[in-house]
């Protein structure tokens, strides 16, 4: 045997190339995202989050005649309800992804990891040369593409159908509310995932991800000088962007410092709590 031959460097699966690594979570993603479209979540959950967003600037300008045709008015009765300013309808917009498109995207997230433990999906991948790292990272990565999408998706619809009927946003505060609120759904899915990984059931985790969150924007709310640098405040953050301007720059930023800081958090205890759970069974 060449002495070229012995000095060629070998790898062990313990510690593999950071190419390989990459080409591993890059296949994992690939694997996400075919499953989300296989289920059909890559179509009805944009199409949720769109029909979220037209049905506010429609029902906002039609609302007078759905009134007038609602029945049980008096004759004579005259409807006047003065349109709010197209800015304040796409905040509205916000609001409703706050309650039904986080609702929705919850219950998308909610058994990426457990539905996988409880079938043993998970422990046959992860025995495989797939660190726990990767294995949640790829679901994380389609996930939030999953959640990006949508919500730009919803927005934007909301934005060209409020430009139709009421009157025009300028774009560049739409795409600033939309980054926003784009954290914001990112911190909510890492939650999810990290549920997702410490509890066994799908439905615990999408019932802890949720009272979370309402609970950091009810604290965000009802305590703005205090703890209006939590994560729940961003969602207040992006509806100011798009009325108005940000009344509170530091605590905006702080906020923002605070949501990267919990999503690496969770990412990293929910591939450690998927580590520990691998090594128990």
């Amino acid at each position: 045997m060449s002495s070229e031959t012995k000095a060629s460097p070998s790898f062990s699966v313990a510690n593999p190339p950071l190419s390989s690594s990459m080409t591993r979570y890059r296949v994992m993603v690939e694997k996400e995202l075919l499953e989300l479209v296989r289920s059909f979540k890559l179509l009805w959950v944009p199409l949720v989050f769109i029909l979220l967003g037209i049905m506010q600037p429609v029902s906002t300008y039609y609302m007078p005649v759905i009134l007038e045709h609602a029945g049980s008015l008096p004759d004579g009765t005259v409807i006047d309800i003065p349109l709010p300013q197209a800015a304040e309808v796409l905040a509205q917009t916000l609001q409703q992804f706050g309650t039904l498109g986080i609702l929705v995207l919850v219950l998308v997230c909610m058994g990426s990891v457990s539905g996988e433990r409880n079938s043993g999906a998970a422990s046959l991948i992860l025995v495989k040369p797939v660190s726990p790292l990767s294995y949640v990272g790829s679901k994380w990565t389609a996930m939030l593409m999953l959640a990006w999408g949508s919500l730009a998706a919803g927005y934007l619809a909301s934005w060209y159908y409020t430009g139709l009927l009421i009157g025009a946003v300028p774009l560049s505060k739409v795409i600033g509310s939309l980054l926003i609120y784009g954290l914001w759904l990112t911190f909510v899915v890492s939650i999810t995932i990290l549920f997702s990984s410490l509890l066994r059931s799908p439905a615990a985790a999408a019932f802890s991800t949720l009272v979370g969150s309402v609970v950091l924007s009810l604290l965000a709310g009802l305590f703005p000088k205090a703890l209006g640098w939590n994560p729940g405040a961003l969602s207040g953050f992006a509806s100011q962007a798009v009325v108005s301007e940000i009344s509170d720059s530091g605590k905006f930023g702080l906020a923002i410092l605070v949501v990267f800081i919990g999503m690496a958090s969770a990412v990293l205890a929910a591939a450690g709590a998927l580590r520990r759970s691998s090594a128990v069974e």
